[in-house]
């Protein structure tokens, strides 16, 4: 009996196990519109930028690119300190205007509903010494990369690279001939919001000329380390 007793448990483990195996990449796996491997820690403010560029809500995505343009293009056209100053008055102008109305209704109707804005003015904005120390010491892994990578382009660790930087900075400045910095970024802005969401559309026909311009942007890399003098060429890994 004991016999028999232990082989009608082995079943149900077994079944137990199997059934366990099939959820583990259904845990891991993410679902088509979240965020690409990214962490759960990491999710938070990444994927919130990925949702925003990708126009996933197209309100709030169409307030924050209609509102940086019209303060990239006020800034191409005024001073930065009218710029700040006509945004300070306008929001000024709203509150002020909003909270004279509110205390106008409260006399009328002779309510006691308190100041309109005591929701916001009871939050806790205070940033604690722990949360600055964690935006510092993130801040800082990414100073350092910088630094490193500076030293390493301009004390020219590989000659190749750093004559990329060269030819880069020379057609920069042709740019900098035809665009002001202001255009640059109202440019670079039309471009985060424009190009993420059209590649996301036409990912298959991008990607195949994009292999294609690497390849030959590859050989001549290579053709032109075989050319250079004292220029080992890297094994690949």
């Amino acid at each position: 009996m004991a016999e028999s007793s232990a082989v009608t448990q082995f079943p149900s483990v077994s079944s137990s196990s199997s059934g366990a195996e099939p959820s583990a990449p259904g845990g891991g796996g993410g679902s088509p519109g979240a965020c690409p491997a990214l962490g759960a820690k990491s999710c938070g403010s990444s994927c919130a930028v990925h949702d925003l560029i990708f126009w996933r809500d197209v309100k709030k995505t169409g307030f924050v690119f209609g509102t940086t343009l019209i303060v990239l293009l006020s800034l191409a056209a005024f001073s930065v300190i009218s710029v700040v100053s006509y945004l300070i008055l306008a929001l000024l102008s709203v509150t002020i205007s909003f909270r004279v109305y509110k205390s106008v209704i409260q006399a009328v109707q002779k309510s006691e509903e308190g100041h309109p804005f005591k929701a916001y003015l009871d939050l806790d904005i205070t940033l604690s010494s722990e949360a600055f120390h964690n935006y510092v010491n993130a801040a800082m892994v990414h100073v350092n990369r910088a630094l490193k990578l500076i030293i390493r382009l301009f004390l020219v660790e590989d000659l190749v690279d750093s004559l990329k930087l060269a030819v880069f900075m020379w057609l920069m400045t042709y740019v900098g001939a035809v665009f002001n910095g202001i255009t640059l970024l109202i440019l670079g802005e039309l471009l985060v919001f424009s190009v993420p969401i059209v590649y996301e559309k036409y990912k298959t026909q991008i990607d195949h000329y994009i292999g294609i311009a690497r390849d030959q942007t590859k050989s001549i890399v290579e053709k032109i380390q075989a050319k250079l003098p004292g220029i080992a060429k890297k094994k690949a890994e």
